[in-house]
């Protein structure tokens, strides 16, 4: 669904952009649509429906102790996570393809809903086990699979797969020989189903017919999808959003409902105001940030933000050799984060943050950055008082470098709020609902089945709260 209100134009020194042709107010649904193709990334394949992109199990306690006790035995399985007898999130495990056994459901109507998609792909995924080819791959072909399936209608599009940059003539012999990889791997993988593009699909544009040109406008072009926690489950491509130019302090956010994109904006927007998003996560120092967009992107970016190094004295606040300790020890953590060694990623973050003390104040990045670790590594463990303490540290700094509304301190805010409400902090969970609320409803709009969790949440404080007023009188 594409607003009325916008419309294509060249931007200058940017090329295509998206503007707007009416006064757009803030929290305004400007775009909503279905990818193209998606897929369900490698890494989370076990644990996210590669229909719905729903996962089963979320990491944070979703109820209180007096609700719901079970023994021991009813929480084994897949997705239960038992604490003194209480159910957190339990859900059944998901269905697996018996053929190519990758592609999960979460139930059996979303596999039957899946098979038109899956079909071409399971035949495929089969010829190359155990192998697994990687996202691009596998999403390249999903593109392939959507337009050989003549049920597809065609949507109308602000901007097609043709006109989709590949960046090829731009890019390092050394980025082009991993994209010739790839094109290899695809080739490989399209054998079973497509062995010759050009003659098989010739609603496929000259410029796609090449494994090369297609893998370097997926590559350049895709976007992350992402969960309610703002953690990445896949990747998709939506060709009109490609449109959208980056500005590292963006006036429009990106949130998911599944698989379906909605563009909102989060300022009030004037009339042929161009709209942007951020393509990459904001909160680090401006050259990180420049090298990340030329590297993945292949532009230098000089947004407002850039030029001024806003905020750039703050990210490095402290004293410097001992941040340098902190900044030094972040691939390591990564690498730990990435594992799931949750225990030994804990016990290295307190240690580290133990040592910094006063040193470092906790609006410094890499101070930041790993005490969000050890509030992932807490929540992980069922350390909740633990995380609670991390958590909150964290809320002052990201009011701070969210000046304007963003789903990632909305999300945060909401960690946090779940933490206080199970350790019975009522009054500051309800504070910290509603400051979640202010925001999400910006950034994710009313209906977004985040937002209506958090009013239900916030719902629950006043009952809570009531029941403890009439009970002390």
């Amino acid at each position: 669904m594409m607003a009325p209100k916008l419309e294509r134009f060249v931007s200058p020194g940017k090329g295509n952009g998206l503007r707007t042709t009416a006064r757009i107010k803030r929290g305004e649904l400007l775009f909503s649509e279905e990818p193209l193709a998606c897929c369900v990334s490698s890494k989370v394949s076990r644990a996210v429906c590669h229909r719905c992109f729903t996962r089963p199990s979320a990491g944070l306690p979703c109820t209180r102790p007096s609700l719901h006790t079970t023994s021991d035995s009813e929480t084994e399985g897949e997705g239960g996570q038992e604490k003194k007898g209480v159910v957190w999130e339990k859900h059944e495990t998901l269905l697996r393809c018996s053929q190519c056994k990758m592609a999960r459901y979460c139930g059996i109507n979303c596999q039957k809903q899946a098979w038109p998609d899956h079909k071409r792909e399971c035949k495929c995924l089969q010829s190359l086990l155990p192998r697994i080819p990687t996202d691009s791959v596998r999403l390249a072909a999903r593109l392939i699979f959507s337009l050989l399936s003549p049920s597809k209608g065609s949507s109308e599009e602000l901007y097609t797969l043709e006109e989709h940059e590949s960046h090829l003539s731009s890019m390092s012999e050394q980025k082009k020989q991993g994209l010739l990889q790839l094109a290899s791997m695809l080739e490989l993988y399209l054998q079973q189903e497509a062995p010759n593009l050009a003659q098989e699909i010739p609603s496929l544009p000259p410029s796609c017919r090449d494994p090369l040109s297609l893998i370097a406008k997926v590559t350049c072009n895709c976007f992350t999808i992402s969960d309610g926690e703002l953690q990445e489950i896949g990747v998709g491509l939506y060709p009109s959003l490609s449109l959208l130019n980056h500005d590292c302090r963006p006036n429009c956010v990106m949130v998911f409902e599944g698989a379906k994109l909605q563009l909102r904006a989060i300022r009030d927007i004037n009339p042929e105001e161009e709209l942007s998003i951020s393509y990459i996560e904001t909160l680090s120092l401006t050259e990180d940030r420049q090298r990340q967009l030329e590297d993945q992107y292949h532009f230098t970016c000089h947004c407002q933000r850039c030029d001024s190094k806003d905020k750039e004295e703050l990210m490095l606040i402290g004293e410097e050799a001992t941040w340098q300790k902190l900044k030094e020890a972040l691939p390591r953590l990564e690498g730990l984060k990435a594992e799931s060694d949750w225990k030994t990623l804990l016990d290295s973050c307190s240690h580290l943050l133990s040592t910094v003390c006063g040193d470092v104040p906790d609006e410094n990045l890499y101070k930041l950055r790993m005490t969000d670790m050890a509030l992932d590594a807490s929540i992980h463990l069922g350390h909740w008082e633990e995380a609670l303490t991390y958590g909150e540290r964290t809320l002052s700094v990201y009011r701070q470098y969210y000046p304007d509304p963003h789903p990632v301190h909305g999300v945060q805010l909401m960690r946090v709020g779940k933490l206080q409400h199970y350790l019975e902090h009522i009054e500051d969970a309800l504070d910290t609902f509603k400051q979640a609320y202010q925001i999400m409803k910006i950034t994710h709009g009313e209906d977004h089945p985040l937002t209506t969790d958090l009013l239900m949440k916030m719902e629950e404080c006043h009952c809570e709260m009531g029941q403890r007023s009439s009970s002390s009188h």
